[in-house]
């Protein structure tokens, strides 16, 4: 038996000579390298990540900073601030924009998208009561006068028993830019979902260039 377990032990020549002891943990040292080995490589690339990103795995690509955009005021359509309905001759309700706000956002893909708010204000005429009021609010983005993108958004306004009027706010989230129009458009709003609610937009003034006088004849000053 023991002739036969030296020869399973002894992996070199003259190994039979060291003690059992050594034998097996020569045998456990080579079995342990052989199973560390393949993870050698993957130990270097943790490592090296540590060294280059400060952690054991490497972060994610970071997108390019982009550009502030360009974030016109909200405008009130032209004949859009408000609306009335009516009993007859009397009025009934009347809806009204307040306050505006809005947020613009540039995309990876150069176009912007838009978040804008409003707040809406129901006031009770002579024929009115109080109530629960829906009124829609038409979200425009133009270029040139003309409408690019279009969102109708309702605004429930509650006017309580003896009270006369009723507030509430109303956003319209991811209206849409085209790049190639990011560089001048209008952003609309307008009591009212009909089909071009709001009509135009009010018209903003344009910068004209100063013109040049013309040169006297001759070359000299003009006479006084």
């Amino acid at each position: 038996m023991i002739g036969y377990r030296d020869r399973i032990l002894t992996p070199f020549p003259g190994a039979a000579r060291l003690p059992a002891v050594l034998q097996l943990g020569g045998i456990v040292l080579l079995l342990s390298l052989a199973a560390a080995a393949p993870c050698r490589a993957e130990e270097g690339n943790i490592f090296s990540n540590l060294f280059k990103y400060g952690g054991t795995t490497v972060p994610p690509s970071q997108p390019e900073t982009l550009e502030p955009p360009y974030c016109p005021p909200v405008e009130v359509a032209e004949g859009a601030a408000a609306s009335r309905t009516l009993a007859g001759d009397t009025v009934r309700t009347q809806f009204s924009l307040g306050r505006l706000a809005r947020e613009c956002t540039r995309r990876q893909d150069g176009s912007i998208t838009v978040k804008a708010g409003a707040e809406v204000n129901v006031l009770l005429g002579p024929a009115g009561a109080p109530g629960r009021f829906d009124v829609p609010v038409t979200f425009q983005i133009r270029y040139n006068g003309k409408v690019v993108s279009s969102r109708v958004e309702r605004a429930s306004v509650v006017v309580g028993p003896g009270e006369a009027q009723g507030f509430a706010t109303i956003v319209a989230d991811e209206l849409q830019v085209p790049a190639a129009m990011t560089a001048d458009y209008d952003i609309a709003v307008g009591v009212g979902a009909g089909k071009g609610a709001g009509g135009k937009p009010v018209a903003k003034p344009r910068r004209r260039k100063p013109a040049v006088a013309a040169a006297p004849a001759g070359g000299g000053d003009a006479a006084q």
